[in-house]
């Protein structure tokens, strides 16, 4: 027993408190964070985790500014939940930024389906890197999501292309602050620096 808890009295309850499941806890998680705080459930386990720091934001800031100006087409979406069938039991994870055709998410829902999606990306730190770089990637890969670009500010980073099961057949690593050629269905380079 915690001295603290024992000290105040009324503080602990006589009945039990009821187990919840992950998804449930994810649930409650999710209500009670902060704003600008960021709840994923991911192979199982919570992971909650603070705004992101300014360099990071930098980032996906150039990034979406890159991609509005080779493809107006395309809706870039940071802050968007997906459904990513096998990244854990409910499959929700939020990506640094999405890119999908322009209305591929028009409606009032928290988390979609990753159908139209064509691009995640997510920028790795030292809080989220193993998520970023390992464990998001096999659920990306099942949800058929054609390019994955990781943005590891601790070892460069990585396109991955052409999904195959839960697993990405085409990983080219690049250097931060080279051209990145993105393929196919994007087509165009990506100029990393101006990260």
């Amino acid at each position: 027993m915690i001295p603290f808890l024992t000290a105040v009295p009324g503080l602990l309850r006589q009945a039990p408190v009821p187990a919840l499941s992950a998804e449930g806890a994810f649930e409650v998680f999710s209500a009670a964070a902060p704003e600008g705080w960021r709840v994923e459930l991911i192979e199982g386990d919570i992971h909650v985790t603070p705004p992101a720091d300014g360099e990071h934001e930098e980032i996906v800031s150039e990034l979406s500014g890159q991609v509005r100006d080779h493809r107006k087409d395309l809706g870039r979406c940071t802050g968007i939940g997906l459904f990513v069938p096998g990244a854990s039991k409910t499959g929700k994870v939020e990506p640094d930024l999405v890119l999908a055709p322009k209305g591929g998410f028009a409606d009032q829902e928290e988390y979609h389906d990753a159908s139209p999606v064509l691009m995640v990306t997510e920028v790795a730190s030292p809080s989220t890197g193993d998520n970023d770089r390992r464990k998001k990637l096999p659920g990306y890969a099942r949800a058929g999501i054609p390019v994955h670009l990781l943005i590891d500010r601790e070892a460069g980073q990585v396109v991955h292309s052409q999904p195959e099961g839960d697993k990405y057949t085409g990983t080219v690593p690049y250097e931060l602050s080279a051209v990145v050629p993105l393929p196919e269905p994007l087509g165009f380079d990506l100029d990393t620096g101006q990260f």
